[in-house]
């Protein structure tokens, strides 16, 4: 389905004033740039859903890359609202429709034989629903004859109550894009050939038509699901109409979103745990092998709330008073050590992200053993969780309640990861 693009409606402010900052004006600069994030992730799905359009016209090794390539540049934005979500219900509410992980792949189309089938924690994680139109779930045979958004959001995701039947998303569109990284901490990603969206007797591992059907399903999906979001914090949107109501609760809302994603989320269950685990398979974007950028745009997400500054996929700038400017009027030391702190982290990140560019690729850096990988995962996780612990000070500074940001066991009970 071809869409209209729209219109960038987010307020581009120029420098911030020389008056102090209020937290109201915080707060809108907040909602600008959650608004201007979100409808750029819009804005970059809608030009992955024309890669794949193209792809399915003409299948080829070009337009293959070519759909693969919009679908990282998509994940650049998007990556960076993940700061939005742990304050906001309603964000949090909405994520696992288009970000949930890990997911196992073969509830949705063909596996390697190394994958294995079904298990005790998963009934479905082998049921293939690509080369099955009508799988038995909890009990009941379902009619998936036809794949359409409505089949893949109301019966398969999340079939059964289980959270790793992930069946819409980004990372199923990554799924479908390169099939499994069979590589191990080896370098290379998922190797699915062109020819399984190809339709007709040159169709590889079969069902090109419906696999073309739950790719084209799927990428509607996720699109359908970003204009919500971009409606949310529009002026009017529920999201931004949330964040506004209460100055107090909106300045907690940011800081809570900075600190768990900081903490529990990236420094440990996104990082920490997969090196530790020396398991790949922990990766965000395991399929793609493109973690290191998601990494990367989550930790520059939290750098721009607290900076007040968002630079779009067009190249301007949002920017307006900001969380900086509030800090330095009560605690100028505290608000230095902040930004000090986040360049750090950022440092560590582009490190990182630089290496894996480089060739050495973020399922190596996990290898057991393997003390160059963990030395730059660490570096990162360590600017993550310093920088947690100056936003817990200033969360007392601004004189707030007390916040229980998001923990994880790799950080707060190792023990516990392997019991």
């Amino acid at each position: 389905m071809k869409r209209t693009m729209l219109t960038a409606t987010a307020l581009i402010l120029g420098a911030v004033p020389a008056f102090a900052a209020t937290k109201a004006d915080v707060l809108e600069t907040y909602a600008d740039i959650a608004h201007a994030g979100y409808e750029d992730s819009l804005i970059t799905a809608l030009t992955l859903e024309d890669a794949i359009e193209a792809l399915i016209a003409t299948p080829s090794e070009e337009t293959l890359a070519a759909a693969r390539a919009a679908w990282i540049a998509a994940r650049e934005p998007y990556q960076q609202t993940e700061v939005f979500r742990f304050g906001n219900p309603i964000v949090d509410d909405w994520e696992g429709k288009v970000n949930a992980w890990p997911l196992d792949e073969g509830l949705i189309d063909y596996v390697d034989a190394s994958y294995g089938g079904a298990t005790d924690e998963n009934p479905f994680a082998a049921l293939n629903v690509i080369a099955n139109p009508a799988p038995t779930i909890a009990g009941e045979e379902v009619d998936a004859t036809t794949i359409d958004a409505t089949f893949i959001a109301d019966r398969l995701n999340e079939a059964d109550g289980i959270e790793t039947n992930v069946a819409r998303g980004y990372h199923a569109i990554e799924f479908l894009l390169w099939g499994q990284d069979l590589n191990d901490t080896g370098p290379g990603a998922g190797e699915r050939p062109y020819t399984d969206f190809v339709q007709g007797a040159d169709c590889s591992h079969g069902n090109c038509d419906r696999r073309v059907d739950y790719l084209r399903a799927v990428t509607d999906l996720l699109i359908s699901d970003l204009e919500e979001m971009v409606a949310a914090w529009e002026d009017g949107g529920a999201a931004r109409e949330d964040v506004m109501d209460d100055a107090d609760e909106g300045i907690v809302a940011m800081l809570t979103g900075m600190g768990s994603l900081s903490y529990g989320e990236q420094a440990g269950e996104r990082m920490r745990l997969g090196l530790m685990l020396n398991d790949p398979e922990e990766e965000h974007d395991c399929f793609s092998d493109n973690t290191h950028r998601s990494h990367y745009n989550d930790g520059l997400g939290v750098q721009n709330v607290y900076l007040g500054r968002y630079t779009r996929v067009d190249g301007t700038v949002i920017e307006g008073p900001a969380l900086e400017d509030l800090v330095a009027e009560s605690n100028p030391a505290l608000d230095e050590e902040m930004k000090t702190r986040l360049d750090t982290t950022m440092a560590a990140m582009t490190d990182l992200s630089d290496a894996a560019e480089g060739g050495f690729s973020y399922d190596q850096m996990l290898a057991t053993g393997n003390e160059r990988g963990e030395t730059l995962i660490m570096a990162a996780v360590d600017g993550l969780i310093d920088q947690t612990a100056t936003i817990e000070r200033i969360v007392a500074d601004l004189g707030l309640d007390a916040i229980s940001f998001e923990g994880s066991d790799s950080l707060d009970n190792p023990n516990a990861v392997f019991q």
